[in-house]
């Protein structure tokens, strides 16, 4: 037993030790570059999945190990850990930090559920519309940690609400009478009770104490029935932490910044076929953004009914009069929007320079009209989305945002700086150079790939996959894409499939785009376990949920998302990127094919 514990202990150690000796065998034994190659692949795909290192740790585990067998020189795998990605990231995350820091985020999100009601199921879409429009622009992380709180605060209070209603009903019956109950009076009253006998655990706001007893309380309360007083509290509460988590994870796919997965994808397709030149963000905005609607509204609908059935009579009914818990709710939303105050000046600013990049963004080569690259014609491909991102990312280190005042020996307030939109240690914090690591190692991976010949071997080995229909191709990898990422990290799943399938592409001679652009998107279909990625587990960490849950109401988003791409795939994505044929961009028979 004692043995068997120092082994958990230390399970971690042993994994990378036995990986690296178990696969040892590979390179010594056939002596080839792409074996050497694939070594290494096995061994850090193995760290990925494992998570024995961290993932950035294991991402420049190809810095180490190309050089030592010989595959590329140092620096040109170092060179690999900085591309235009980055740079795109780095001024992206500058706007996200502007935006979370003078709360724009939370402005935003108010008003759009206060514009669609206060009806629970028009309340759930207008949540869900909400986090997928700032998922757009911000970490899905970053957007479900930031609405998570209000979720829970409107689902608290619409609890509070029925449960003075009922107490309201038991004083009527009882004879005496209350005409005069002023609903905003007594939920406060009652939420304050609550509080009192009750903690709701809120992510990064509380410490672990509180979590542990918080939690040890709701499993209490569950098993009393003291914490939903109905089965349908329970289910409304499931309900809206789902949409959140669900709908930061499907706004991600509608913009290349959206997540880093659509980031990864863009600057391999644009590395590997760069006389493309035809992934941008416009571009990638018209082929995603119907997807995106489309599964969002088609979840609403699956998790509607899952939880909470769906009547369309009680949804469309006009001048229906408000119920009590539906008063309740909007005053919760309106109050939190109060809060906030009026916009102030550093929030107008943010604001106009979040439009002006998207606005640079889908201007810059729109497709079907010169962009306003064309002003620098004399220098084609050089400007890409990061430079509009550097420029916008730039000018929030400069402007001012308020002045820095300081009191003279007379007494008198001076004005002797002033601080800009953003400070460098403020974009430190937000910016994720994990994620900066690891996608710069699956870049040196990919190029370790194409230099030691591996790619074209796999591709080579792959061939005889075009044999079968080029749907099932396509639905193949995508179940295979679907079912990895709900195990591993999204970013190194798709930065291990990408050459792979690059090179099953060009070996059946089929349009890349026509299997990369599926797999992309589904790499962020990790709807099922609470681990599949931070959104989920972030709204697993309020205690309404079972795994269980997540796994019924995951399975069907995942269906949904799968049928949706396929759809796409056949219709609107193939006219627009013309993916009947094979391209010129692309290799050559010859030499996609060559072993």
């Amino acid at each position: 037993m004692n043995v068997l514990s120092y082994v958990l202990v230390y399970r971690k150690f042993f994994l990378v030790v036995f990986t690296l000796l178990v696969l040892l065998p590979l390179p010594i034994i056939l002596r080839t570059k792409e074996a050497e190659c694939a070594y290494t692949l096995f061994v850090i795909a193995t760290f990925w999945l494992t998570e024995a290192l961290p993932l950035s740790v294991t991402a420049l585990l190809p810095g180490l190990m190309f050089p030592l067998f010989g595959i590329m020189p140092s620096k040109n795998v170092a060179s690999a850990y900085f591309k235009d990605f980055h740079l795109l990231l780095i001024g992206v995350i500058c706007l996200a930090t502007s935006i979370e820091k003078w709360n724009l985020h939370k402005r935003i999100a108010l008003r759009m559920v206060m514009t669609v009601g206060v009806n629970p199921a028009w309340l759930t879409l207008g949540f869900m519309s909400s986090t997928a429009f700032l998922s757009m622009w911000l970490s899905n992380t970053s957007t479900a940690a930031m609405v998570m709180p209000i979720v829970e605060a409107v689902a608290q209070q619409i609890i509070s609400a029925e449960a003075e209603v009922e107490a309201t009903q038991m004083t009527y019956f009882s004879g005496s009478t209350n005409h005069g109950l002023e609903i905003d009076e007594s939920v406060n009253e009652h939420e304050t009770n609550e509080r009192k006998e009750k903690t709701i655990p809120v992510p990064g706001y509380s410490n672990d104490a509180g979590k542990n007893s918080s939690n040890m309380e709701l499993e209490k309360n569950s098993g009393t029935g003291a914490k939903y007083r109905t089965k349908k509290d329970h289910m409304m509460c499931k309900l809206m932490c789902l949409c959140i988590a669900y709908s930061s994870t499907i706004g991600g796919l509608t913009t290349i910044t959206g997540t880093s997965t659509n980031l990864i994808f863009a600057e391999h397709f644009n590395m590997r076929y760069p006389e493309c030149r035809c992934i941008n963000f416009g571009s990638w905005f018209m082929l995603s953004f119907p997807a995106a609607i489309i599964i969002l509204f088609l979840s609403w609908i699956w998790l509607q009914w899952l939880f909470l059935g769906f009547n369309f009579k009680e949804m469309f009914k006009c001048g229906k009069t408000k119920t009590v818990k539906q008063k309740a709710c909007a005053e919760v939303i309106k109050q939190e929007y109060q809060k906030l105050g009026p916009i102030r000046y550093q929030e107008i600013v943010t604001l106009v320079l979040f439009i002006v990049m998207a606005l640079l963004w889908f201007s810059r080569d729109p497709g079907f009209v010169p962009g306003w690259s064309a002003l620098f014609s004399k220098y084609p491909g050089f400007a890409a989305d990061s430079t509009v991102a550097l420029l916008i990312g730039l000018l929030f280190f400069l402007i001012p945002a308020k002045r820095l005042t300081k009191t003279t020996p007379t007494g008198e307030i001076v004005a002797f700086d002033y601080s800009p939109l953003i400070t460098w240690k403020e974009f430190q914090s937000f910016m994720p150079w994990d994620i900066a690591i690891l996608v710069g190692g699956g870049f040196a991976l990919a190029d370790g790939c194409e230099e030691s010949g591996l790619s074209k071997w796999i591709g080579n080995k792959l061939s005889p996959l075009g044999s079968l229909p080029v749907w099932l191709i396509i639905l193949i990898s995508s179940l295979l894409v679907t079912s990895l990422t709900e195990v591993a990290s999204n970013p190194a799943t798709i930065t291990l499939l990408l050459p792979i399938l690059s090179s099953l592409a060009e070996a059946i001679q089929v349009n890349p785009l026509y299997i990369l652009i599926p797999s992309t998107l589904c790499t962020s279909f990790a709807f099922l376990l609470p681990v599949a990625n931070p959104p989920n587990a972030i709204v697993f960490s309020y205690g309404h949920l079972k795994v269980i849950d997540m796994v019924k109401a995951g399975l069907g988003v995942n269906i949904v998302g799968v049928a949706v791409v396929m759809l796409g795939m056949s219709t609107w994505i193939v006219t627009l990127f013309d993916l009947s044929t094979y391209p010129s961009w692309a290799p050559p028979i010859s030499n996609a094919t060559m072993p």
